[in-house]
């Protein structure tokens, strides 16, 4: 029996692939310091804990397609807190970001379509893509210049007319590079200009250490029937267990065809909403608190990686990862090498190699990306194991 395309082809998470030889280290004793993944170590809010605590309904039932009102209300509020004004119709609850840009890309294209990405690109963008039948043509960005956004007709080299969306994640994962009012003005009048959609995954809105905050494309005057946006709380609430997100589009007819994406999967989880609603206002001071405390963390790596000859990596500006360009050819051989052969005090490190988070082939092979998510003390321990590593790599191979 053979298998589906989209499944011969669909691809492994580069995040999690290299997990047997983790789980192998630490079946040998080894302490491995996690840096591979996004997952928070901040407490998840108490207000979101006590609603599951206290849920006493007798039953546990369906809820709207379009998510529960209260919550919609709730996110309308939340985002009137951003400068983002909208009303309840204008936004639909989904299973996490994943499934919101699932249904972007659905919505938006049919199978063979095009979707332009800067790259490198949450990899699960890969994924989704094969599901939905859409093609990613990368837009590729250098470490260099801190994977700033190319120049406009740059962008506009690769747009054919199989071209429906230019898609773009702000602040970014796996680069924490924030886009300028400019850059995303310019991204307008691209999309105008050759009549395409703009998706925007703003998940990690929150995430912004310098300057200005983030640019919603939600904000941009003129497109307001070409945007997209997709979110979650899986970050802002340290609750990547919760899977709830939304998809917003001030587009009318988006938003008729995306709810029936929705009814086809029947609802969103009720509870988790509960839950997400009750954290809508916490106040300021936890956003800050929590925006603080990775700033710190991010300076950790970055302090630390400047250490290192012939590191690759200007700071980042959101989120809460670096994707550094190493002096080494194979960031994965390097990273299987640590979790088979190198650690300090039983204690040693996995990140996530960058190749995958590319689509081009052949790019990011020298490149990882570290999240600090980690408390200070082991991120200091973990950095330190990192860069000794790295320095006792670079001689033996």
């Amino acid at each position: 029996m053979n298998l589906s395309q989209r499944a011969v082809e669909i691809q492994a998470s580069p995040i999690r692939k290299l997990m047997p030889y983790s789980i192998n280290a630490k079946k040998r004793g080894i302490h491995v310091y996690q840096l591979n993944i996004g997952q928070p170590d901040i407490e998840t809010p108490q207000e979101m804990i006590d609603v599951y605590r206290n849920y006493d309904e007798k039953v546990l039932a369906y809820g709207p397609s379009q998510g529960l009102d209260l919550y919609r209300k709730a996110l309308v509020r939340y985002y009137k807190k951003h400068q983002i004004e909208l009303n309840e119709d204008e936004i639909i609850v989904t299973t996490a970001g994943s499934e919101a840009i699932i249904f972007a890309m659905m919505v938006t294209c049919n199978p063979g379509d095009e979707i332009i990405v800067p790259e490198p690109f949450y990899t699960n963008y890969n994924g989704f893509a094969t599901m939905a039948g859409v093609k990613i043509v990368p837009l590729t960005t250098y470490a260099e210049t801190g994977f700033a956004l190319p120049e406009k007709d740059k962008i506009e080299a690769v747009i054919t007319d199989k071209t429906r969306a230019i898609m773009i994640c702000n602040p970014g994962n796996p680069t924490g590079t924030v886009y300028t009012r400019q850059q995303m003005e310019m991204l307008a009048e691209l999309v105008k200009k050759h009549n395409l959609y703009l998706i925007t995954d703003e998940v990690y809105r929150e995430f912004v250490y310098e300057g200005d905050p983030a640019v919603s494309a939600l904000s941009i005057k003129g497109i307001e029937d070409r945007v997209l946006m997709c979110d979650s709380i899986s970050k802002r609430y340290s609750a990547c267990g919760a899977r709830i997100g939304c998809i917003v589009s001030r587009n009318k007819d988006i938003m008729s065809a995306i709810l029936k994406f929705a009814q086809a999967r029947l609802c969103p989880p009720t509870i988790d909403q509960l839950a997400a609603a009750a954290c809508v206002d916490l106040p300021a001071e936890y956003t800050a608190n929590i925006l603080a405390e990775y700033d710190k963390r991010r300076n950790i790596v970055y302090e630390e990686l400047q250490k290192i000859d012939g590191i690759v990596c200007v700071k980042p500006g959101g989120a809460f990862y670096i994707n550094a360009k190493l002096p080494i050819e194979d960031a994965e051989d390097f990273i299987i090498w640590m979790l088979e052969n190198f650690h300090i005090d039983n204690e040693t490190i996995m990140a996530a190699p960058a190749e995958g988070f590319y689509a081009t082939p052949g790019l990011g092979r020298n490149e990882l990306r570290l999240a600090y998510v980690l408390n200070e003390n082991d991120l200091v321990k973990a950095m330190n194991i990192f860069r000794k590593g790295l320095e006792e790599y670079i001689k033996t191979h």
